[in-house]
């Protein structure tokens, strides 16, 4: 070693590293410790995470068990340095009546890898935002920002308080080299076989697995081993999801000393092949769904003029009514002519909307995109933006701000001029909020319009659109018919102030929708978003102070901004999650279960569909069709459409549809049958128990 190289390492040892002090937070101390007092540079340096929660509280495991969140670290570190994951110690096993949980109710090191390159010279810093959840007989989410400063040493040299004992946190890791196994799903059982030399001599052995959602934790594990051979067997868990590929965990092995082995176990294939077949017809193996024969165009448009009729009667667009209620009350204090004028605007601004969205969507599908009725509301952005509107115009009703003269400064002729605009701009946003809805009859005529040239499909979402603003087309033009409409009166203002809440509603429902999409955080962002244009609306409303108008615009546009933060996007996996109701859909699924001879029952659905969530609720939320299922060992599968999903959009076009709703039921042979849109419990009873009957035949 040359005399530099001494010197660095004398001085290195010397020196105290220069941590931060100790977190001190509710029930825990955190702490950002390293193995030795400098940066190695070229090589791996190991940090650690110190969590010493206190007395009665522990932390938890990467699989936290039947509840709680494994701690995270969110890294902040010099350029060209990386770190890997948290190398996690053996857990303890805490019971709270019948839930187990896996975790540390003592000062635990949570080890870290930084590499660190080479070349570098100094004294860096590390910063880490440590976030965990501690329990006790309650549960507290806790996080601290910690840091680590060391300087760079040629030599790795050992820290003295603490390499012991990241000496003893290493102890408590699994071996490097992992151990096989074989695994099945059977019987409601999880089931897991490990031959390995490492068990012979064994007092005790446990199984931790590393997915949650895999076993029952409170549940017991049975265990039957002898000389190198162990067997688990453990209740599944209610959520389970079948492994895909290998199933993992950790083997603790108790003897003379107690050693922990990485276990990667794959599907027992002498299990798959004992496993009783299932015929293999071929009929199952049936070419793809074909859509029913089309209709006439004709019959097509009477359909969409039906249909879009019908939507008036959906809760969809229920919020937008109120609006248009509150412009027809008031416009007839007004001239006749007035009242064709503001018609035929609202019936203008609700037709051109369809055209432009079956323009979007004919485009869109040109360039490869699987899209329909309703996929606007896809964007979680678009779902923000929504909610922006929508308590816009619920202040607007309450009386915070009025649009028109008060909000633009403007004469009367132009008022009047802005009248006939709002009237437009309500009907595009009653085609806006009416797509999550698919009314009996619009499915089969949008279906049909998709399929078709432009030439065909523009017409089908013009007449669906004149559907749609027939009522108060009627009404402006046949002013006989107003005289079932209540006089004007005092009770308008009253009228107009309740109206508001059907759209604050809609405001609540559309967060619900952005929250499934994306996640609490998105919800929290536009929440802000929605306060600074309240308060917006609010400054903007007391007319004549262009100072709080300035600071109004200010807000507006820093809600505005708000929707360019990055939780308002589909997170990647959202696509992956299974439902929250019934299995997951894929045409292979369906397949599978027809072979084996089972009635199936597809339910295409979305979070910002309203039918859909008032059938799930009122229908299938029956205990009467429950019964029915379960009597029928009907296999319920669900194809979630809240976010894009390429694969729902093909079969919804294979089956003519360009939207949700939509249920097939499939029996083992033949083409599915497809239920009405809207359901009853009798419904799906009748159709249920005669397609197990035509099959038993």
């Amino acid at each position: 070693m040359n005399s530099r190289a001494l010197c660095l390492a004398l001085t290195a040892l010397c020196a105290a590293p220069a941590t931060a002090a100790p977190v001190v937070t509710e029930h825990v101390e955190a702490e950002l410790v390293a193995e030795n007092t400098g940066w190695v540079a070229g090589a791996t340096n190991w940090v650690a995470l110190r969590l010493k929660p206190e007395a009665g509280w522990h932390t938890y495991w990467r699989n936290p068990g039947d509840s709680g969140l494994p701690t995270t670290l969110a890294w902040s570190l010099p350029e060209g340095w990386s770190a890997g994951g948290i190398a996690w110690p053996l857990p303890s096993t805490h019971r709270l009546g019948e839930l187990v949980n896996y975790g540390y109710d003592r000062q635990t090191l949570h080890l870290v890898p930084l590499e660190v390159p080479a070349g570098r010279d100094g004294e860096f810093t590390v910063k880490a935002l440590a976030k965990w959840l501690v329990c006790s007989d309650i549960c507290i989410p806790g996080q601290a920002e910690l840091s680590l400063t060391l300087p760079v040493a040629e030599i790795a040299t050992a820290d003295p308080v603490w390499s012991p004992r990241f000496v003893d946190a290493r102890a408590r890791l699994p071996q490097a080299e992992p151990l096989a196994g074989t695994f099945e799903v059977a019987d409601g059982e999880v089931r897991l076989q490990v031959d390995a030399v490492a068990l012979a001599g064994a007092k005790k052995v446990e199984f931790f697995a590393h997915a949650n959602d895999l076993v029952n934790h409170g549940a017991p594990q049975r265990v039957d081993f002898a000389g190198t051979v162990a067997r688990f067997a453990q209740q599944q868990s209610a959520y389970l999801k079948p492994p895909t590929g290998t199933l993992d965990g950790v083997l603790v092995v108790h003897g003379a000393e107690r050693h922990a082995y990485t276990v990667v176990a794959t599907p027992d294939e002498v299990a798959t092949v004992a496993a009783p077949e299932p015929p293999a017809p071929a009929v199952i193996a049936a070419p793809p769904a074909k859509p029913p024969p089309p209709p006439s165009l004709w019959l097509t448009l009477g359909f969409a003029l039906v249909g879009g009729l019908i939507l008036n009667l959906m809760p969809c667009v229920f919020p937008v009514l109120a609006i248009k209620a509150v412009s027809v009350l008031e416009s007839r204090r007004g001239d006749p002519a007035a009242e064709r004028l503001h018609a035929l605007a609202y019936a203008g601004g609700v037709v051109l909307s369809c055209v432009a969205v079956a323009a979007a969507i004919l485009l869109l599908r040109a360039a490869g995109q699987q899209l329909g009725w309703g996929f606007q509301l896809q964007s979680p952005a678009f779902v923000a933006l929504l909610a922006y509107v929508m308590l816009a115009l619920g202040l607007s009703l309450s009386g915070v701000v009025q649009f028109g003269t008060r909000l633009m400064g403007v004469g009367q002729e132009l008022a009047e001029q802005g009248g006939y605009a709002g009237s437009f701009f309500t009907g595009v946003l009653a085609v806006v909020v009416a797509s999550p809805c698919t009314a009996p009859f619009m499915g089969t005529a949008l279906g049909f319009a998709l399929t078709q040239p432009a030439q065909v499909a523009v017409p089908v979402f013009a007449t669906l659109g004149l559907g749609l603003a027939l009522p108060f087309l009627l009404l402006g033009f046949f002013p006989a018919l107003g005289a079932w409409l209540p006089k004007p009166g005092r009770w308008m203002e009253t009228f107009k102030q309740l109206m508001a809440f059907p759209l604050y509603l809609t405001v609540v429902w559309l967060l619900w929708v952005l929250g499934r999409q994306t996640g609490v955080d998105a919800v929290a962002i536009v929440l802000c978003g929605l306060v600074l244009l309240a308060f917006a609306l609010w400054l903007w409303g007391e007319s004549g102070r262009r100072l709080r108008q300035a600071f109004a615009a200010v807000a507006a546009l820093a809600a505005l901004a708000l929707l360019a933060h990055p939780s308002i996007e589909v997170p990647a996996v959202r696509a992956a999650e299974a439902p929250a109701a019934g299995e997951r859909w894929t045409p292979e699924r369906v397949a599978e279960l027809r072979a084996a001879g089972r009635v199936v029952f597809v339910n295409f659905t979305a979070d910002w569909c309203i039918t859909c969530k008032v059938n799930e609720k009122v229908v299938f939320g029956s205990a009467e069709v429950r019964r029915v299922l379960a009597e029928r060992n009907v296999a319920w599968l669900t194809a979630d459409w809240t976010t894009p999903d390429p694969a729902i959009a093909a079969e919804l076009a294979r089956h003519g549809r360009s939207g949700v709703p939509l249920y097939l039921l499939y029996g083992p042979r033949g083409e599915p049958e497809i239920l009405p849109q809207v359901l009853t419990p009798a419904i799906v009873i009748e159709a249920v128990t005669w397609v197990a009957s035509q099959e038993r035949k």
